[in-house]
This record gives structure tokens, C-alpha cells and sequence, in this order.
């Protein structure tokens, strides 16, 4: 899989784009006035490996709330500005790092202008969003409800930003059908070198929600397409983090804590799977180590077929094998298999 090759943007002291790692990328639910619980939120998300953090400024009263939370955040903060210029530059003056803001949408071009000479001086960039939801009235006239036409009212946006010169620029182009987002990344990177911002909107919750999420982002990744992602659930935003982060464990982008993987079930397995596996998951949570553990449930072919795992367990009847790299190392009983994996994976911590 050959990434495409992005204009790089910086967001604070973070590369978007170029030959930069994915980013990943989330928004907080609190109300951005309520400074404290603004931050709390900020902080768990970073600590859950969020990497750039978006917050609602709907008001004043959000852009005096800013440069507390900017200072007090571990990682960029961009500030989400709909129709009102004058927010984009109060967010810009408490220090922002980026602006999430349609330039076509804030009202005529001389209010454009002062945006981006304010975000010029400010070394910021800004984020043009399309929905396909919410699509310009003529462009929809003209395209229909469409990936062409999710890629026109993205023209229409640059072009505000281009005649001023202004191309620190990362578009989103977002919509609830994977096929019709598909479409449209694959439609703008044929045109445009710009970072993008990929997601599903609107994905939903629970399980549908992280299905949806993880086959759309996957079918944009295998194109080689998104330089920063959002996973977008209806659920705790931390969620959206953690599936974000497992989806580019997936494929090979993002090489960060433990990585688990179990067989499936089958008619040979004579231990209780699903339990031993959450087990571990439990046990080795918030572990930084970058290790592949692998969790089997027979002791015939499991240290075999799971041989590229750095470490893992295979279990039989009363008894269970600990292996590395597919060759066994320890023949324990089967209460002990836990205990005895997190022993050798505590030994590899000091290697």
C-alpha cells in the first residue's frame, strides 16, 4: 500500500501530512464555557493517546474560556467556528492552534480576508469541512446529493483561502455512506495535494458504530488516503480514540502498547477463550510495551499459528503452553497460564 504524498501542515508543534504518522484526533463534549471539565476531558483523551483535540466555540463566552484551556492542554487545540468571523478571531487572539471553519460560510469576502491575515500572522491552519449532510443549495442543485458534489463545495471553500494566498490547509470530506466518502477522497486527491482529514460521520454507537467506523476508515487507508482521523461515535469520546488507535494498529501505521490477537473458537478448544482473553486484555491494559500477545485456545496448533506473536499463550485440557515467537518456553496448568504470561511479559519490560 503506497500512502499518497500530502502537502505537510503543521498544527502546533504536530506535522499533518507529508511523511508524517497518522494522527488521531477527537472532539469534547463538554460545554467549552465549563473550563474545568473542558480540560479533565482534554487530559483523558491524551492520555488515551488523542493527539490533536477540537473544541465548540459557539459563542464569546467560548473564546474567553480559550486561552485557559489552550494552556492547561497537553496536545493542539482547534477551534470549531461556524458563520461568525468574529469568533474565528477571538479563538485566533487566545492562541488557537488551528480553526476547523468554512471560509464561504462566514459571510463575504472582506471577513474572510481578516481571518486568514489573522491566521497568517498566527501560523495556523485552517480546516475546510464538508458534510454531505449539509452541501451548498447550488452545488446540490447542480451535482445532487454526491461525491461531485462534496468535492465542489471543497473547491468552492479553497478558493476562498487560494486568491488570498493562504494553503495551510486540511479538508475533511465526510459522510454517513463509506461508498459516497470513498468516492469523494479518492475525486479531491486527484485534484488536490492538501491533507485530509478522514471519518465516517455520523457512524453512530456501540458496536454498529465501531464496525462502520472501521471498515470506512479502512477502505480510505488501503487507498492510501488520510493524513489525520476522527472516528465519530455517539459514545464517550475516549472510545473514539481507542478504536481509532486499533484501527491503525491494523494496518501495521500506528505502533503503540500491546497489541492482542486470539483465535476463533472451535471444537478443539478446552479452555474458556473469551474469558482468558479478556483477561489478559484486562491485565495488560495501560501497559506501554509494544508487544503482540496472542491468546489461543489449542495447544496442538496455537504456538504455531500464532508465531509471529512475540509472546502468547496456547491452552489445552487442564494445562496451557507459554510461548515466543511460536517456540514453547513453559508447560503450566491451566489456573496458572494467566499469572505466568503476565510474569514472562514483566521479564521482557527489563530485556
Amino acid at each position: 500500500m503506497i500512502r499518497r504524498n500530502a502537502k505537510a501542515v503543521n498544527l502546533g508543534d504536530l506535522k499533518i501530512g507529508g511523511d508524517a504518522p497518522i494522527s488521531i484526533q477527537s472532539m469534547t463534549n463538554t460545554k467549552t464555557v465549563d473550563i474545568e471539565a473542558t480540560i479533565t476531558q482534554i487530559k483523558e483523551l491524551s492520555t488515551a493517546g488523542c493527539e490533536i483535540i477540537r473544541v465548540a466555540v459557539p459563542d464569546s463566552e467560548s473564546v474567553n474560556a480559550l486561552p485557559e484551556i489552550i494552556q492547561d492542554s497537553p496536545i493542539p487545540v482547534i477551534a470549531d467556528i461556524h458563520f461568525d468571523y468574529r469568533l474565528a478571531l477571538g479563538a485566533i487572539e487566545a492562541g488557537i492552534d488551528g480553526l476547523r471553519l468554512n471560509p464561504g460560510n462566514i459571510g463575504g469576502f472582506d471577513r474572510v480576508k481578516q481571518v486568514v491575515n489573522a491566521s497568517k500572522e498566527a501560523g495556523i491552519p485552517i480546516r475546510v469541512g464538508v458534510n454531505s449532510g449539509s452541501l451548498d443549495e447550488e452545488i446540490a442543485k447542480k451535482y445532487g446529493h454526491s461525491a461531485e458534489a462534496m468535492v465542489a463545495s471543497a473547491s468552492k471553500h479553497i478558493n476562498y483561502l487560494e486568491k488570498l494566498n493562504f494553503t495551510d490547509i486540511i479538508v475533511s470530506l465526510k459522510s454517513s455512506s463509506i461508498m459516497m466518502t470513498l468516492e469523494a477522497n479518492q475525486l479531491f486527491a486527484e485534484k488536490y495535494d492538501y491533507p485530509l482529514h478522514i471519518g465516517i460521520t455520523e457512524a453512530g454507537s456501540g458496536r454498529a458504530g465501531d464496525i462502520k467506523s472501521a471498515a470506512g476508515i479502512g477502505a480510505l487507508l488501503s487507498h492510501g488516503l488520510g493524513d489525520t482521523l476522527r472516528i465519530s461515535l455517539t459514545d464517550d469520546p475516549v472510545r473514539e480514540v481507542e478504536a481509532g488507535i486499533e484501527i491503525l494498529k491494523s494496518f501495521g501505521m500506528r505502533d503503540k502498547g500491546i497489541e492482542i490477537i486470539s483465535c476463533p473458537t472451535c471444537g478443539r478448544t478446552e479452555i474458556d477463550l473469551l474469558k482468558l482473553s479478556r483477561d489478559v486484555k484486562a491485565a495488560l491494559k495501560g501497559s506501554d510495551l509494544n508487544l503482540t500477545v496472542a491468546v489461543m485456545g489449542c495447544a496442538v496448533n496455537g504456538p504455531g499459528e500464532a508465531s509471529q506473536a512475540d509472546i502468547g499463550i496456547a491452552g489445552g485440557k487442564g494445562v496451557g503452553l507459554i510461548f515466543k515467537k511460536g517456540e514453547i518456553i513453559k508447560k503450566v496448568s491451566e489456573d496458572e497460564l494467566l499469572d505466568e504470561l503476565i510474569t514472562e511479559i514483566k521479564k521482557m519490560e527489563c530485556e
